[in-house]
């Protein structure tokens, strides 16, 4: 009985999740059309940053109430998920143009930043200075991204951020200040009731099935909080709005760290497990120089790369589960 109810708190709260991240994005749209913002500029920043929602509310949460595990493993497993699970789907299912600046901006940044959180945790904790500095460079580097968005986007990639911000708007005969502004609330209500019930299932499971909280938390909770991003990916490739899925996923992985890293870390200082340090930390980093040689070959990730990639999430998870806690 106790595990069917931590089962139906993680469900229940990966649908109020879901549900809360798709009301606030849209909400948050709305909003900023009706401030005068391009699509460009809304797809990198509102549209990106609310697929992430899931993942930083569960880890403030976990924080809050002394999950450090979860807080951290969430982030780490989210990056991990996003790379080698929700890019090989993708692939899969129609072969991913590089375009952009996927290669010369987001790339080298997703990479440096996962060795700098690699670097900052080695003590074994995040504390609020360096969430602090987390935070700031996110700051800047949004800033820079939206700068260059004004400028240097090209006509496809514009097209296709622009059916994403559609696609996740208030329709536009709804699209007034009340409504945009009650399902940010709404979102914002649903995102914490939904992470805390998730939050509650799955140290519940972890106790119950024998496991670290980290292990739920690189698996269950990771994949859990991430699939705004296997489904925006997933209706992108099949109807061929592919031009800037590359790009959202190696966004989507640097707010993890910068923005809900380093807010976790300015809410409450969490430590960090031996074994992210040693292990999970170094596949997130390892992770993140596979891509680059797969974005750099013809500008494009091929099917038979996706395939790879799912693999190698496989012996990820085999291996994570074979050493238990």
């Amino acid at each position: 009985m106790a595990t069917l109810v931590a089962v139906g708190f993680v469900l229940a709260g990966l649908v109020l999740l879901a549900g809360g991240g798709e009301a606030l994005v849209r909400g948050a749209a709305a909003l900023a059309r009706l401030a005068g913002l391009p699509p460009a500029v809304i797809g990198l920043t509102v549209v990106a940053v609310g697929t992430s929602l899931p993942e930083l509310v569960v880890s403030v949460l976990a924080a809050l109430e002394h999950q450090p595990d979860i807080a951290v493993a969430n982030v780490v497993g989210s990056n991990i998920f996003n790379l080698l699970g929700v890019l090989g789907v993708t692939a899969l299912i129609t072969v991913l143009p590089v375009h952009g600046t996927a290669v010369r901006i987001e790339w080298p940044f997703m990479f440096v930043v996962s060795f700098l959180t690699f670097l900052l945790a080695r003590d074994g904790a995040l504390d609020r200075l360096e969430g602090g500095f987390l935070l700031v460079s996110f700051g800047f580097f949004t800033a820079f991204m939206v700068r260059l968005a004004r400028r240097e986007v090209q006509p496809d990639e514009a097209v296709s951020l622009a059916f994403e911000v559609e696609r996740r708007s208030i329709r536009p005969r709804h699209r007034h200040l009340l409504l945009s502004l009650g399902a940010v609330v709404l979102g914002l209500g649903l995102l914490i009731a939904g992470g805390r019930l998730l939050v509650a299932g799955a140290v519940t499971l972890a106790r119950l099935a024998g496991v670290s909280e980290r292990v739920i938390g690189l698996t269950v909770v990771a994949a859990g909080t991430s699939m705004p991003e296997v489904a925006a990916s997933v209706v992108a490739a099949l109807r061929r709005h592919t031009d800037v899925a590359v790009a959202n996923l190696l966004g989507s992985n640097i707010f993890n760290l910068l923005g809900i890293l380093g807010v976790t870390a300015l809410v409450r200082p969490v430590p960090v497990a031996p074994a992210l340090l040693d292990s999970d930390l170094p596949w997130m980093l390892a992770g993140s120089l596979l891509v680059f040689p797969l974005l750099r070959s013809g500008m494009k990730v091929t099917r038979v790369e996706g395939v790879a990639l799912l693999v190698l999430y496989g012996v990820f998870l085999a291996r994570l589960l074979a050493r238990g806690p």
